[in-house]
């Protein structure tokens, strides 16, 4: 009898623990920040993770964990990695929003549970202002315009151009499309073509600027506004026989943007600095956490990259 006792109260303490590591396992590690990032699946995105990461080597006593979808149109599991980490009660989040009002609800609720939040490279919509403390990112619309001055410069203001965007609506979106376009309109004959969104996908961007190109021979110009949609846009200009034929100007800096550069196949990239943007917003999250004043706003700019600087410290401090 004593041997069952022994056995029953033994079973019990097993069951104990092992609900209590199932509880645990719900919440998050002490001073835990949460990285949530548009997609796990681009080298912009683990550009931000480095800086991130390199940052956490001065936030002491904090632990740091980095998500994000398989795609940046995967926008339901984005809000569910917000409404994950509130639920574990992370000592604060960096949010790269997918788009701006899908995550404004997540984002009340971790301004409710008190847990501040840090935004970097997209805005939320003017409903969500008051659940976040801080914004960090390239000023879109002024690396918009950036961009149309240099297509300019090589294109002339005449003619036809084309435009391959990513995701329609995402925060960095708007401000930089909108800004390229509004710039093209202002100074500019130039008639714009069409506006084609990749969703992030390359292998789409490809395609779609294969049609493009195809269909509209005499192009004098096209902008690709994100990484893999520039890659794609890059990849169709090569596979055409029409690199420096078309003049093309590219967004974010990874090594094919930075080959695309070297060869001709893009007259420039405008490249953001996404180190900065993972760097400054796990800086800036430790600050609120422990109570100090941040700035509203930080701009982390962006470089045009040419052949012309390429390979100097401007442009290496950004290319990645």
């Amino acid at each position: 009898m004593k041997a069952i006792n022994t056995i029953k109260a033994t079973s019990l303490g097993l069951l104990a623990a092992a609900m209590t590591l199932s509880a645990g396992a719900a919440f998050a590690a002490p001073k835990e920040i949460a990285v949530i990032v548009k997609t796990t699946n681009s080298n912009y995105w683990q550009n931000v993770k480095k800086g991130a990461t390199a940052s956490m080597a001065d936030a002491k006593g904090y632990s740091m964990t980095f998500q994000g979808p398989a795609s940046e149109s995967a926008i339901a599991d984005q809000v569910s990695m917000v409404e994950n980490a509130v639920t574990r009660k992370v000592a604060g989040i960096v949010l790269a929003a997918s788009d701006p009002d899908a995550l404004v609800p997540a984002l009340k609720k971790a301004w409710e549970a008190k847990i501040p939040v840090v935004l970097i490279d997209s805005l939320v919509a003017d409903s969500g202002k008051r659940y976040y403390q801080s914004f960090l990112s390239t000023d879109n619309e002024a690396a918009g315009e950036a961009s149309a001055k240099a297509l300019i410069s090589q294109v002339g203001k005449t003619g036809k151009i084309a435009v391959m965007s990513y995701v329609a609506g995402a925060g960095s979106e708007t401000g930089r499309v909108g800004g390229f376009k509004r710039y093209i309109e202002k100074n500019s004959q130039l008639q714009i073509v069409g506006t084609y969104y990749s969703q992030s996908q390359m292998a789409t961007a490809l395609n779609q600027t294969t049609d493009v190109l195809a269909s509209n021979p005499d192009l004098k110009g096209i902008f690709g506004a994100n990484e893999p949609t520039a890659v794609g846009m890059g990849r169709a200009i090569a596979q055409a026989g029409k690199a420096g034929k078309v003049i093309a100007v590219g967004f974010d800096g990874n090594e094919d943007l930075k080959n695309f550069v070297k060869d001709g196949t893009l007259y420039a990239t405008a490249v953001q600095g996404s180190y900065s943007m993972g760097a400054l917003g796990v800086k800036t999250l430790v600050k609120l956490i422990e109570g100090k004043k941040v700035e509203p706003f930080v701009n982390t700019g962006v470089v045009i990259v040419t052949k012309a600087n390429v390979d100097l410290p401007e442009a290496k401090n950004v290319l990645y």
